[in-house]
């Protein structure tokens, strides 16, 4: 008599489990995904700089000094410094696109550079300072060549732009000491970015912005 009360019971606890677990599965394949990050590379002169401008942007997760677009593999920064080996010094930003879209992180870019020098940016010469969008989608490509056509025909400024698109390539991290040298090393940073007179260009650059 009591195995047959246990097993009415077990019956009554099982069969409302087995009528949950389908609404559970249901529940969670649709609850929304979390938003997934993309990333942006970008040649502007000095890593140090463009990793500066690029963390104060919102939605922003993480920002990587390193070299792209040349032929030498694992390069090291005695040999891009040397500008023979045909990489840039670039910065990868990882952003939500969520909170930032990539057309916004082409505005910061713009606005951090000197689109009209060719080779080099401010006091850096030499064409591992060039700049450069590397884009890396078809979606980005557009993006990127249908904002620096704007720029062309808007600008607020004299000269040619000389700002290059290309396909991102492999992409390889600067040296610890590098990453996030404006914090690490303020005073050096701001002796630089003064000197190389980087902020007093972009103001003559962009005045009427």
């Amino acid at each position: 008599m009591m195995l047959m009360i246990l097993k009415e019971i077990s019956r009554h606890i099982v069969l409302p489990c087995m009528l949950v677990l389908p609404l559970l599965a249901a529940a969670q394949a649709t609850k929304p995904a979390a938003p997934a990050s993309a990333v942006a590379t970008f040649g502007g002169g000095c890593f140090w700089c463009m990793e500066e401008a690029f963390d104060k942007v919102p939605g922003v997760i993480s920002t990587i000094s390193g070299y792209m677009g040349g032929r030498t593999p694992d390069p090291t920064y005695q040999q891009v410094s040397t500008g023979t080996t045909g990489h840039n010094e670039v910065v990868q930003v990882r952003f939500d696109p969520a909170k930032v879209s990539y057309l916004q992180l082409l505005e910061v870019f713009w606005r951090n550079i000197d689109p009209t020098q060719a080779n080099g940016q401010f006091c850096d010469h030499g064409s591992q300072y060039r700049s450069e969008i590397f884009f890396h989608d078809e979606a980005q490509r557009k993006a990127a060549e249908a904002s620096r056509a704007a720029l062309l025909k808007n600008k607020p400024f004299a000269g040619d732009v000389h700002t290059l698109v290309t396909r991102a390539s492999r992409f390889y991290p600067a040296e610890e000491y590098h990453q996030d040298y404006y914090r690490k090393n303020p005073v050096r940073y701001g002796y630089y970015k003064s000197a190389c007179g980087r902020e007093a260009r972009l103001k003559e650059i962009w005045q009427s912005k």
